[in-house]
């Protein structure tokens, strides 16, 4: 074996990492607008991310002393953070960007927008999460239509068009929402909305082209790095009952469940390590909306064909409540 072949390989990927890295910190920083929205943001990320000085720095562009005079002025601690009410639903929150969700292949993944991202956070951890790209992709007869980080040539880029930079709404009763309207009409958005055992999905889409839109192909991403015990980059800890993919703890007691419909493919990425169930839009006439549905949940136990039929049974594929 080549060992000094491969001590230079796992130096150049060290570099990659760095790079990538360093671009990330350039490249999310996003300015708070007001008090309101700073103390927001860092509450986000002290008490429930558990960001570094550096990581808050990378988020909002703020130097470290101004840094620690706010989390002063706010009485931000890590130590202060207000406890789940037992029965309340699931703490779901906007991703703040600056620290990067994946663990692996990020040179697939450069400059990951924070607009389109969530945290959940699970029932039995209060450190741990999931990070929620919904959407990660957009597919169309088109072509690649959206992508939520830099990886591989969209429309727009390729027309040399910048798309702006948004925020999530965030609602009174703890649900997200956001809209995106397309330099060529088309407009879609998400919604988030927790519950005590559950967190609904719903994506839509709008055609405001003049053409019928077809293979319409969406690719959500439930990220694991955030969660304890399931950041192993493997598949081996997956199951796949379309539509459902589950994520398997390492003490083997507890699962992840993502689940979309109508879903076209469920798969996992290793290295990030992520799971997907990965929708489809109906084709989509000129000024028709087309509206997906999702479940994302957590569960103890160990029968997780038997939790997909429980979920089945609350009818989340057909109402979407």
């Amino acid at each position: 074996m080549n060992f000094g072949f491969l001590a230079a390989l796992t130096g150049l990927t060290a570099l990659v990492n760095l790079s990538l890295a360093a671009e990330l910190e350039r490249s999310q920083v996003r300015p708070c607008k007001s008090d309101t929205d700073l103390r927001f943001w860092l509450e986000n990320m002290v008490w429930h991310h558990h960001f570094s000085t550096a990581e808050i720095r990378a988020a909002t562009g703020m130097s470290d002393v101004e840094i620690s005079s706010a989390l002063a002025k706010f009485e931000v601690r890590a130590d202060n953070r207000p406890r789940r009410l037992e029965g309340a639903p699931l703490l779901v929150l906007p991703y703040p960007g600056g620290r990067h969700p994946r663990i692996g292949f990020l040179e697939g993944a450069i400059n990951p927008q924070r607009e389109t991202k969530v945290s959940v956070f699970t029932p039995w951890d209060e450190k741990s999460y999931v990070v929620v790209d919904v959407p990660e992709a957009i597919w169309s007869n088109l072509g690649l239509t959206y992508l939520a980080h830099t990886h591989v040539p969209t429309l727009w880029t390729q027309a040399k068009i910048e798309l702006e930079s948004l925020e999530w709404n965030r609602r009174a009763n703890g649900t997200l929402d956001i809209e995106r309207r397309l330099p060529n009409g088309i407009l879609f958005g998400a919604k988030v909305a927790p519950a005590t055992k559950a967190v609904r999905l719903e994506l839509w889409l709008k055609n405001g082209t003049t053409e019928t839109l077809r293979d319409l192909r969406v690719q959500n991403c439930v990220m694991l790095k955030g969660a304890r015990g399931f950041e192993q980059q493997t598949n081996d800890n997956k199951v796949f009952s379309t539509p459902y993919a589950a994520c398997r703890s390492a003490d083997g007691r507890r699962w992840i469940i993502i689940a979309w419909e109508p879903c076209h493919r469920a798969w996992a990425n290793a290295p990030v390590p992520c799971v997907h169930s990965d929708p489809k839009f109906p084709d989509c006439a000129p000024g028709e909306t087309q509206r997906l549905r999702g479940w994302l949940s957590f569960y103890q136990g160990t029968d997780i064909q038997a939790e997909f039929r429980r979920i089945d049974n609350t009818g989340w594929r057909a109402d979407g409540r």
